[in-house]
């Protein structure tokens, strides 16, 4: 249900969902409050008054008993329940607010469920898991075992593939019959036409069937534990890869593969970030690790290379050639995941070098190789990789942005967890932020929506110049000389988690400029490859470890985007897991991934001449060319 708010006395009013936090409501309606303990109640300084409605406010010291009977919260305590009326109190503003161009409700994405994508596919999970009873063997009928099996699971459950067994299951399997008294579950894995038996277990276990699908980050490992037969996520984890002490980007982490046993250190740090979340997953849900039938997988061409304990040498040097880019369904134990002998895995195919099966999963959960609409796919990590074409045609390009956009090789970077501010806002007279942290709670670090949001402010404020360098010129205590140049003080000490100030440094900065500069110069030489302007793209796709914001206006004010119609661009988070758990779910989708990766077309960036010097034009806020970005200008004029 939605609900209005207005604000007075700006005269604002935002549409929003009931439930919808008060002081996020705010922010949507380009409403001035001061806040700077990120939402978790401690600084007090949001308070406004509830002229008409309801809210529900958790409970708060800041404020007095007889300031509650006057109508008094804590914006970001509320929760929005009706309709409200809501009055901002002189002392709640962080000073005289310039105002802003209210944007559409579509400029804010939020990732969709990854269930929606799984519409238009079968459901059909690669692994199941059937109940069967059979008719114990007598001297008029009998038949070998595994043909008894075939024979009821054809007759009761209507199974028509040919079924065969792994070595390891017939070995076991006359025992278990018996001792079972013919009443058994098979496990069985399934691709075309033919299914393998991977487990025999006695009586009645169908309904305890579930999957993990990874996402193998260069950066973040996210995991989620999925019931097959209800079609659902029971618990979801994510941490840092554990390889980012051998080096945070691809490039690095090769180069430690070639020295002496770095290939199984990589191996082996990776693994033990996939165990972690594993156990994670399993004590959070309560699902026993027997019960675990199979990890799907989807990773870029290196991280799915160290993960299997394949060299990536030959990656790194020209002709830049894999090992290879397919893989079959293996034993999870072989490369060194913790669960039982039986349970399989399955890594999504890879295109090339540099653009993996995390790519193909993205491609695939976003629906982008079944639609006729001519669509640009980019997901924004630590590597960017960048998709054109629909369901008749696709060309990819790889651009080594970085770990900015997921935190890393920032001053107080982090991931988008509780505690890390994901939206901003900079007064433009006193230069005061107004922060919001995911959760709601004291400020940790930044994450990487929170520090594209931040230097949007920043150049918008023009506290930085088009180069990226901050203005010392400017009288406030926010800016300041730090350990490595300028920066700006987004909380304080006092406010923070860890008791220091987090800050946006000049070195912070560069390090993003950089990284926006990469993905909009793939972008350009993608769309020039095939002879196509922006402006016949019909459909954006954004996947990346962001937070659960993202404002393309801010993409677009620092030029990581070309200028594009707020309404044709969709966020959908994590392209890369969304796909391993619908590709978990669904063996058709499996069966597609390797016709989506044959059909893609990969284009070298490192064989491109042009591409540095798109790279280059792109080092400034938003590009050296301003021509590109009328409407970003336009706003900075208007300042």
């Amino acid at each position: 249900m939605k609900h209005k708010v207005v604000f007075y006395p700006d005269n604002k009013q935002v549409e929003v969902e009931e439930g919808e936090n008060l002081l996020r409501a705010a922010m949507a309606a380009e409403v001035s409050i001061s806040a700077s303990c990120g939402g978790d109640g401690t600084c007090g300084k949001c308070r406004v008054i509830i002229e008409k409605g309801v809210v529900e406010q958790k409970p708060t010291s800041r404020l007095t008993t007889k300031e509650i009977e006057q109508g008094y919260v804590l914006a970001c305590l509320s929760e929005i329940k009706s309709d409200l009326e809501v009055r901002i109190p002189p002392e709640s503003r962080p000073g005289k607010f310039v105002e802003r161009e209210k944007l559409p409700e579509s400029h804010i994405l939020s990732a969709r469920g990854w269930k929606e994508y799984l519409s238009s596919w079968q459901r059909h999970p690669p692994i199941r898991k059937f109940y069967i009873e059979m008719v114990p063997p007598v001297l008029s009928d009998n038949m070998d075992d595994l043909r008894r099996i075939r024979r009821t699971l054809s007759k009761d459950h209507g199974l028509r593939a040919a079924v065969d067994a792994d070595l390891s299951v017939l070995k076991y399997m006359a025992r278990i019959l018996r001792e079972a008294d013919w009443r058994v579950t098979v496990t069985l894995l399934e691709s075309d036409l033919r299914a393998k038996i991977v487990k025999i277990e006695p009586g009645d276990t169908a309904k305890k069937n579930y999957a993990v699908a990874i996402d193998v980050g260069t950066t973040t490992i996210g995991a989620r534990l999925i019931d097959l037969n209800e079609c659902v996520v029971l618990s979801q984890e994510s941490d840092y890869n554990a390889q980012v002490s051998c080096g945070e980007d691809v490039i690095s982490r090769m180069v430690f593969s070639n020295k002496k046993d770095g290939l199984v250190k990589l191996q082996s740090l990776v693994v033990g970030t996939i165990n972690e979340l594993i156990a994670k997953l399993v004590s959070r849900s309560g699902v026993e690790f027997s019960d675990i039938s199979c990890l799907v997988l989807a990773g870029n061409t290196i991280m799915t290379h160290l993960l299997l304990g394949l060299t990536p040498k030959h990656i790194r040097e020209a002709p830049y050639v894999p090992t290879t880019t397919n893989f079959s369904w293996i034993k999870a134990k072989e490369f060194g995941i913790d669960v039982l002998e039986d349970t399989y895995a399955h890594c999504f195919p890879c295109v090339a070098s540099y653009v993996g099966g995390d790519i193909v999963a993205g491609v695939l959960a976003s629906g982008m190789s079944r639609s006729d609409k001519l669509t640009l796919y980019i997901d924004i990590g630590t590597n960017g990789e960048i998709v054109l074409g629909n369901a008749d045609w696709l060309v990819a390009c790889s651009c080594s942005a970085g770990p900015a956009f997921e935190g890393g090789g920032v001053k107080h970077g982090m991931r988008a967890t509780k505690g890390a501010i994901e939206q901003i806002r900079i007064d433009r007279n006193n230069y005061e932020p107004m922060i919001l942290t995911i959760g709601q709670s004291k400020p940790a670090g930044i994450c990487g929506s929170g520090l594209i949001d931040a230097l949007a402010e920043m150049f918008l404020s023009r506290i930085v110049d088009q180069r990226g360098k901050i203005n010392p010129g400017i009288d406030s205590p926010r800016i300041r000389e730090g350990e490595h140049g300028l920066e700006y003080v987004l909380a304080w000490a006092g406010e923070a988690v860890n008791g220091q100030d987090i800050v946006v440094a000049e070195v912070d900065i560069d390090n993003l400029i950089r990284a926006k500069a990469a993905i909009f110069a793939g972008i350009s030489i993608l769309l020039e490859s095939v002879n196509v302007d922006m402006s016949n793209v019909e459909e954006i796709f954004i996947a990346g470890a962001f937070g659960n914001y993202l404002e393309i206006e801010r993409v677009q004010m620092i030029g990581l985007l070309p200028e594009y119609s707020f309404e044709k661009v969709k966020f959908v988070g994590n392209g890369s897991l969304a796909g391993a758990s619908i590709g978990s779910l669904s063996k058709e989708i499996l069966n597609e991934a390797k016709k989506v990766a044959e059909k893609m077309t990969y284009l070298e960036l490192s064989a491109d001449v042009n591409f540095m010097d798109k790279y280059i034009s792109a080092l400034f806020l938003p590009h050296t060319n301003i021509e590109l970005f009328p409407m970003v200008m336009k706003k900075l004029e208007n300042k």
